[in-house]
């Protein structure tokens, strides 16, 4: 069976409890989460054999963390081990018309300060199929960038299927360059990639014309092009997907995504999210029913991108930044049953 690989940052995250703002808060919900974590869980409950790697301080939070994954069925015995701490973001959850806040606490962490040969990833890529990382990693430091860079081109040297998520964060570049300096090298030598609405602008300068992400509207067929100007400036990249967010509000959004393959486009279903939970990981969860879809549907790339569509509509149902669904809850969806009813 395919085994999926990912690499990245797992922190501690402090939430203040029912929706409170950072100002009134007096206790935080602890959970953990982090990019390509949340990718890894999600394709553990579907059922796919899956290795999360990262580095985690030898301590008790590290144990804690290392636990909270182990616990959601990922593989953990390639993470490494090493730093002074783990990384920490404070969430204040938005509603209706106030958006969510993140405050980030991950200087010197274990991972911000990992350098290259601290991983064997010919060891970890021994039997492997597909590795996949995000754009949070290469932004933590230029350590983390520089194993994120080892890592993609060990992949390519065993033959893995590589993907990356654009996943553009400006309050993390600060290491001393900025992602359109470090994402090219890594892109290039990807097989999948995905983004939100905003990331290829952000990262590449790559627009969609005439769209307005704080509409509440977006259309579908204006991202084609950027799917195209991406391959042509990636031509390894024959898949590209890219999350369709219309926000009305903090509580209220739409979804969809668009998947471009090696020149066919398919678009999904569009979502009417009414009664946000936690939109955190949304991103993530569409990443890990993607990469899912891919190896359970084949060629039926219109299923692959439904899968995620519907696997991400759900997360925004669940606390925490896992998506803890399972395959036959999403593919319920899929089918059209949105009705939340009982099922005894």
């Amino acid at each position: 069976m395919n085994r999926v690989v990912t690499f990245g940052e797992i922190m501690m995250r402090l939430s203040p409890p029912g929706m409170q703002r950072f100002v009134q808060a007096r206790s935080f919900d602890v959970v953990y989460g982090g990019g390509e974590a949340n990718v890894a869980v999600s394709l553990a409950n579907y059922g796919v054999p899956v290795d999360f790697v990262t580095r985690l301080p030898a301590n008790e939070l590290g144990q804690a963390c290392l636990r909270f994954v182990r616990e959601a069925g990922v593989g953990v015995d390639k993470i490494a081990y090493g730093g002074e701490r783990l990384g920490i973001y404070f969430l204040e959850m938005g509603a209706v018309a106030r958006g969510s806040q993140v405050v980030y606490d991950r200087a010197n962490s274990s991972l911000a300060t990992i350098e290259p040969g601290m991983i064997d990833w010919d060891a970890v890529f021994a039997d492997a199929t597909w590795f996949h990382w995000t754009g949070i990693t290469p932004a933590v430091s230029a350590g983390a960038a520089a194993v994120c860079l080892e890592a993609v081109q060990a992949a390519r040297r065993h033959g893995l299927t590589v993907s990356c998520d654009l996943n553009y964060r400006a309050k993390l570049w600060k290491w001393g360059k900025q992602a359109g300096e470090v994402m090219p090298e890594l892109v290039s030598l990807c097989d999948v990639a995905i983004g939100n609405e905003e990331d290829a602008a952000r990262v590449f300068g790559i627009h969609a014309p005439e769209t307005d992400v704080t509409s509440g509207a977006i259309d579908a067929f204006k991202y084609r092009a950027v799917c195209e100007q991406l391959n042509a400036r990636f031509p390894r990249l024959k898949t590209i997907a890219i999350t369709l967010r219309g926000s009305l509000s903090a509580s209220h959004n739409t979804w969809s995504g668009i998947l471009w393959d090696e020149g066919a486009v398919y678009t999904a279903p569009t979502f009417d999210i009414t009664h946000i939970v936690d939109r955190v990981g949304g991103g993530d969860a569409f990443m890990g029913g993607l990469i899912y879809g891919l190896l359970h549907y084949g060629a039926d790339r219109q299923s692959a991108l439904n899968f995620a569509v519907a696997a991400s509509c759900l997360k925004h149902t669940i606390f925490g930044d896992f998506n803890l669904v399972t395959a036959a809850e999403v593919e319920k969806l899929m089918a059209g049953d949105a009705s939340g009813r009982v099922s005894r």
